[in-house]
């Protein structure tokens, strides 16, 4: 636990192994799971959520099997609010838990048929068991985002009362915006400053990342992230996501050594069966991909002009791409590329060449067509 003693700002929990691999149709093998929880620790990553020990034996032995492997991130385990699922998970030897419990009307009324009294008492019955075993507790509230902030409250200052460790702020629909994640953050947090608080968010709406960082601005100390935003329905926050937006858009650093991230994303996206976007937001094939004249002119004489960041942060690198928007200075710069010297005037007569060839086949240009296109003009006779 010597990582989680030094970090003392935000707090990465990454969930790929648990709410990732819950997007319908995925299944990672023990080896994948194995060499995903790996990357996470080599990065970085201070908590690792590593599944259900409930879903039975297979499950309980792919957890042993991660806690064997003696990394330092935390492990923690998802459970319900309940006794003999908080038993399986210390049978798999993690000293750490989520108990769950569903905190809205809505969830209490029509999913479980019971009222907040009831859910109170879950919470001190699974909690109690939980800290007799020197657990620590993170007191996961689903569907939090839509219950009342008083009951939310009510259920954190139990949490304290009992020696809780956190509380999970989850948007578990994925229909909050930002403002209202900041503020309702904001509110819990002065209410209980005792209880750290962990946002759990949903992309359903597109949102996902925005309202991780936005609970972090409003005071939270943990988050859960995927890689590749995988997870239920749209998924989740997307760890690269997170981390490179803290960083950039928040001056927030969480210690993630982020040179991975590309390598990584290819890895989950092929064990997930879920191809990666080649324009996925900082790990996509052609974020770093440009082709409008102006751009390209732009970024070959300063990157900064038209790149947030350095693509090497993320395992990339910056490509010019050659198409019916290019520009002579990204003509030149790419014959430059591929070690031929083209003069802006004779970058004219083949540029319009290469416009014609991309219209004709709706996409960019390879090297070996360039090249074509440049030995073609090399052969027609010159004008005296």
């Amino acid at each position: 636990m010597e990582r989680m003693s030094k970090n003392c700002g935000v707090i990465i929990d990454d969930t790929t192994l648990r709410d990732g691999e819950q997007t319908a149709g995925v299944v990672f093998s023990r080896r994948e799971k194995t060499a995903i929880a790996r990357m996470l620790d080599s990065i970085g990553v201070q908590e690792i959520e590593c599944g259900i020990p409930a879903m039975g034996i297979d499950e309980q032995i792919s957890i042993r099997t991660l806690v064997d492997l003696g990394l330092n991130a935390r492990l923690i385990t998802w459970n319900r609010a309940l006794v003999p699922e908080i038993k399986a998970s210390i049978a798999c030897g993690v000293q750490a838990v989520d108990i769950s419990l569903s905190v809205s009307d809505q969830m209490i009324f029509h999913k479980l048929r019971k009222d907040r009294e009831s859910v109170k008492e879950q919470l001190r019955v699974a909690l109690g068991f939980a800290k007799q075993h020197n657990l620590y507790v993170s007191v996961g509230g689903e569907d939090a985002s839509r219950a009342d902030t008083d009951f939310i409250v009510e259920l954190m200052k139990i949490t304290r009362s009992m020696g809780g460790d956190r509380f999970r702020f989850c948007d578990t629909l994925g229909i909050m915006d930002p403002f209202t994640m900041f503020d309702k953050v904001a509110l819990l947090r002065a209410a209980v400053p005792e209880v750290d608080i962990e946002v759990h968010t949903h992309n359903d709406l597109g949102m996902a990342t925005a309202n991780a960082i936005a609970g972090i601005r409003a005071g939270a100390k943990f988050v859960n992230t995927t890689i590749n935003g995988l997870g239920e329905r749209a998924g989740n926050a997307a760890l690269e996501e997170v981390v490179m937006g803290l960083k950039h858009a928040c001056g927030i650093e969480t210690g993630i050594d982020t040179h991975r991230f590309r390598e990584m994303s290819l890895f989950v996206a092929k064990a997930s069966q879920r191809p990666l976007s080649v324009s996925k937001p900082v790990v996509g094939e052609r974020v770093f991909a440009h082709e409008s004249g102006l751009h390209a002119d732009g970024v070959i004489k300063d990157p900064h002009n038209y790149e947030g960041f350095d693509p090497a942060e993320v395992g990339l690198t910056r490509s010019i791409i050659i198409g019916k928007h290019s520009g002579t200075g990204g003509l030149i710069e790419r014959y430059r590329n591929m070690g031929i010297v083209v003069g802006r005037k004779q970058a004219e007569p083949l540029l319009e060449r290469t416009r014609i060839m991309s219209c004709k086949r709706k996409r960019d240009l390879t090297n070996g067509e360039l090249m074509s296109i440049y030995r073609h003009e090399e052969m027609l006779p010159k004008a005296a």
